[in-house]
């Protein structure tokens, strides 16, 4: 962390650094970047910031795309992957006339929310630990046609490598959670990405094998700050896919990448502080969570179809939110259930510890936005004193799936589609425009967005149904 302009120069000096990258998210949550001689990068560049155009992003339209880039100089990090010696600085964008943050970088957007938690009298921050999941495969192909369609994926895990001969020592389906070596062929990858995030300046948990077989992963960080729990998301998926690049391998945090196997999602824990108290901490409440809390789960639960489109923004999304994945498709929450939208964490029982996971989400989102999108959903819930078990929300602690239909009935599904979330989002948004968070025309924009990926996904002919109505 740099405090100002002086010692990052110095900084720069002292450390031979030759060149300085800034690194910057655009409309669906995937980074960019801009490289400047470390010998231009001065108070100068500081003021007046990099010259950009937005509207090659997703950020403005083409007739008013100019735009800067402006480093936070407390983001600042050694970038292992150059061959010259390089720092990297995460940026916001800004107006490129008057200099003033634009209003629908999704990183000033993340700054606003929390913000307007200070403003609203909620506490004075918020803390988030979303749980990185993802695969690493050998090998992807795929293609896209007039007339042909096919992708193919390949991992030296899977248990589809027995025939070829060789150790035997391979992951059958669903079979993959916690594996130890010889079986677990990623360890010393996955240990290799902890290192490099260590020395970034993120702390690692810890870092294990997922249930998938055949190459599912998961690094976990400490609980943070929404901003700087953006940042460090942004920064562990670059690390996992250059890291793994480097060793002739290649990682993806998409939701459901194989058929019939596990998908990775995006948990994200969060709990509110004022000063060093945690506000969702009572030592009678359920699962010691606070009155403050539950109105908390309750915001988030009732906007939760809403809050999808943002969290939950692309087609493969909604393959992995199906029965049977421990993925949650049903608006409830209960104490230690995975199948629930709001898990309570049992192993977090101490005043500073309490807190909960939305477990929907995962990294097809554009961080910043859905870290905001739950925050304001969440007080929402407060500011209008929401009672979860009032709405129908829980908590149960036990297998709704073993309910008769009828009582399962009672309990307000997820959207099963990408489209039924952005409906959702069309109705449900008033909740995101409190404190100038979000805007209509930036919802109007990314339902637009969202709704031509839904329709180019739902327009084409999938190989399944050749299989299935070719001889009709």
């Amino acid at each position: 962390m740099l405090g100002g302009i002086e010692e990052a120069k110095s900084h720069i000096r002292e450390k031979g650094y030759r060149m300085v990258d800034l690194k910057f998210t655009d409309l669906a949550g995937r980074w960019h970047h801009v490289t400047v001689p470390a010998s231009q990068f001065d108070e100068r560049l500081m003021r007046d910031g990099v010259g950009f155009d937005g509207s090659s992003v997703g950020l403005k339209s083409v007739k008013s795309g100019d735009m800067v880039l402006i480093p936070d100089l407390a983001t600042a990090f050694r970038d292992p992957f150059w061959d010259f010696p390089t720092l990297s600085f995460i940026c916001s964008a800004f107006e490129a006339d008057s200099k003033q943050p634009f209003m629908r970088d999704p990183r000033n957007i993340a700054l606003r929310a929390e913000e307007t938690l200070r403003e609203f009298g909620a506490g004075e921050r918020s803390l988030w630990g979303p749980e990185f999941e993802f695969y690493v495969f050998d090998s992807v192909a795929f293609q896209n046609g007039v007339n042909e369609a096919s992708y193919r994926l390949d991992s030296r895990e899977a248990d589809w490598q027995s025939a070829k001969g060789g150790h035997g020592h391979l992951i059958p389906l669903h079979g993959g959670y916690h594996v130890i070596p010889p079986k677990d062929q990623l360890f010393n990858l996955r240990s290799e990405m902890s290192v490099v995030l260590e020395e970034m300046g993120i702390p690692i948990k810890y870092h294990h094998h997922e249930v998938g077989g055949p190459g599912q992963c998961e690094i976990e960080t400490p609980m943070m700050g929404l901003v700087r729990s953006g940042d460090v998301t942004q920064m562990v998926k670059y690390v996992t896919k250059m890291v793994a690049h480097a060793r002739n391998q290649t990682a993806t945090f998409m939701p459901k990448p194989l058929y019939g196997e596990a998908g990775s999602g995006m948990h994200f824990h969060q709990h509110l502080f004022d000063g060093d108290r945690n506000l969702f901490y009572d030592p009678d409440g359920y699962g010691h969570l606070s009155g403050t809390a539950l109105s908390y789960i309750a915001g988030l639960l009732l906007h939760g179809p809403a809050v999808l489109a943002l969290t939950n923004p692309s087609s493969n999304s909604y393959r992995r939110l199906v029965p049977g994945f421990e993925a949650p498709v049903n608006t409830f929450f209960s104490l230690g259930n995975r199948s629930a939208a709001i898990r309570v964490p049992k192993y977090a029982d101490q005043p500073e510890t309490v807190r909960f996971e939305f477990r929907p989400p995962d990294a097809t989102c554009n961080v910043y936005l859905a870290l905001a999108a739950q925050l304001m959903a969440g007080l929402d819930g407060i500011r209008r004193k929401l009672d979860p078990g009032a709405l129908g929300f829980g908590p149960f602690d036990e297998n709704i799936f073993a309910w008769d239909e009828k009582r399962r009935a009672s309990v307000k599904p997820l959207p099963s589609t990408l489209r039924e979330a952005l409906d959702a989002l069309e109705r449900d948004h008033d909740f995101l425009l409190a404190g100038g968070v979000f805007d209509e025309g930036q919802i109007a924009e990314w339902i637009k967005v969202k709704y031509e990926e839904y329709y180019g996904v739902r327009n084409r002919p999938h190989p399944y149904e050749v299989a299935l109505y070719f001889d009709v």
